[in-house]
């Protein structure tokens, strides 16, 4: 049999027995997250009107990030049009004075660059276009005859006006495209028409729109590289290299652009200086980019103030339900989660809303201009967080000032 004294002590006459240490009840998260929307439930119009501020905090600072994104794209799409990405590689000088030559592997090798979207050449020939056979040899119009990769239209934003462009089956054959200002001087308007050349008929395949970016190709007769190689003699050596970086790398890939093109004489290498559109461009962006820190830290400090004034005056309202959960044995510790966690649900429904009428605002804006529509992912998440901080912020003496409440100062104030 168990025997009954084991597991009980010896009490003496009259010895106290020490009371139970009692614990508070831990709360979980889902239980923070309940008890603080409790109090936004039963103040929905007071709730609502702070979340309104906070919107309206964090819709201007959305819509002016888009709307200066937005106009940005805009700046940049014009500009684009331009050529600011665009630089031009020419050989120049030997130490003897003759003209250099680039290298056949100049154009791979720059394509090797990372920060490089396109690479274009064209190779100067030593042969003159003719209308037919009969044109004297001195009559060339100016015109030069080059030889022109594939690629070269997407690299200098050129357009076909009619006809076709140059590709892999007639690059490969007679076949030429005329410039705008080429086809005038041959008086030739439209495809199927015959060009002397060399020796050789060349049949007319496309006609170009003038080439704002390269208005050497207006005057030039264009024939693929594997024709002009066995028709014309032309040596592989690039006359001229068209090569298109990422806007923000242009001033990086420049300087890197001679000894890559021509890694045993780079001196001999010239390369055009970016435009001053991309001056103007990144002056901009550094003017933009401080007006943007200075409107959005107003509008999150104005939301902030919004957020403690209404957590403030929710403690001074609440003071007997204060005093009653720490009757009921309430933690000092969970009265200032509670009153955090309701700040942060505040700034939360404040922040989201905002970021939703910011994005509406910059597309009805950005719409009635004719610019895209641009909300940079990094505005609406940095809306939301910085709220969320400023919030929590703004809740955090509220609630450090209703934990500090005695049960019966806060139960006295009913």
């Amino acid at each position: 049999m168990t025997d009954p004294t084991k597991y009980s002590s010896p009490r003496e006459p009259g010895m106290r027995v020490p009371a139970p240490r009692l614990r508070a009840a831990r709360l979980s998260a889902a239980d923070v997250v309940r008890l603080g929307g409790t109090g936004l439930r039963t103040r929905p119009l007071r709730v609502f009107l702070s979340a309104l501020g906070i919107a309206i905090g964090v819709a201007a600072m959305i819509a002016v990030v888009g709307i200066s994104g937005s106009g940005h794209a805009e700046v940049d799409r014009r500009l684009d049009a331009l050529g600011t990405n665009l630089l031009r590689i020419a050989p120049g000088q030997s130490l003897d004075g003759e003209k250099a030559r680039l290298p056949y592997e100049a154009v791979p090798m720059i394509r090797r660059i990372p920060p490089v979207q396109r690479v274009a050449a064209t190779g100067a020939t030593d042969f003159h276009v003719y209308r037919n056979e009969h044109i004297s040899v001195g009559h060339t119009g100016s015109l030069a005859v080059l030889a022109a990769d594939r690629g070269l239209l997407p690299a200098v934003g050129g357009k076909v006006h009619r006809g076709r462009w140059l590709d892999a089956a007639t690059e490969k054959y007679p076949a030429v495209v005329l410039g705008a200002t080429a086809a005038q001087r041959l008086d030739v308007y439209a495809p199927g028409i015959r060009v002397w050349i060399g020796g050789y008929w060349f049949a007319v395949i496309g006609v170009l729109d003038p080439v704002p970016l390269a208005p050497e190709l207006d005057s030039a007769v264009l024939v693929g590289g594997p024709a002009a190689r066995a028709y014309l003699r032309f040596d592989g050596h690039p006359s001229m290299v068209y090569v298109r970086t990422e806007n923000s790398q242009v001033s990086a890939v420049r300087p890197v652009l001679p000894a890559t093109a021509y890694p045993e004489k780079p001196s001999e290498v010239l390369v055009s200086r970016p435009s001053d559109a991309l001056a103007a461009r990144e002056a901009t962006e550094s003017a933009l980019t401080g007006l943007l820190l200075g409107l959005g830290g107003v509008a999150l400090l104005v939301g902030g103030v919004g957020v403690g004034n209404t957590m403030v005056i929710s403690v001074l309202e609440r003071r007997p339900e204060i005093g009653l959960r720490r009757a009921l044995g309430a933690t000092r510790g969970q009265i200032r989660m509670q009153f955090v966690t309701e700040s942060l649900l505040l700034s939360l429904i404040g922040g989201l809303g905002g970021t939703v009428l910011g994005t509406l605002i910059t597309a009805g804006y950005a719409a009635s201009r004719g610019w895209p529509t641009v909300v940079p992912p990094w505005a609406s998440a940095a809306g939301i967080g910085s709220t969320l901080l400023i919030g929590m912020i703004a809740g955090l003496y509220p609630a450090v000032r209703a934990s500090r409440l005695s049960p019966t100062v806060a139960l006295s104030s009913t």
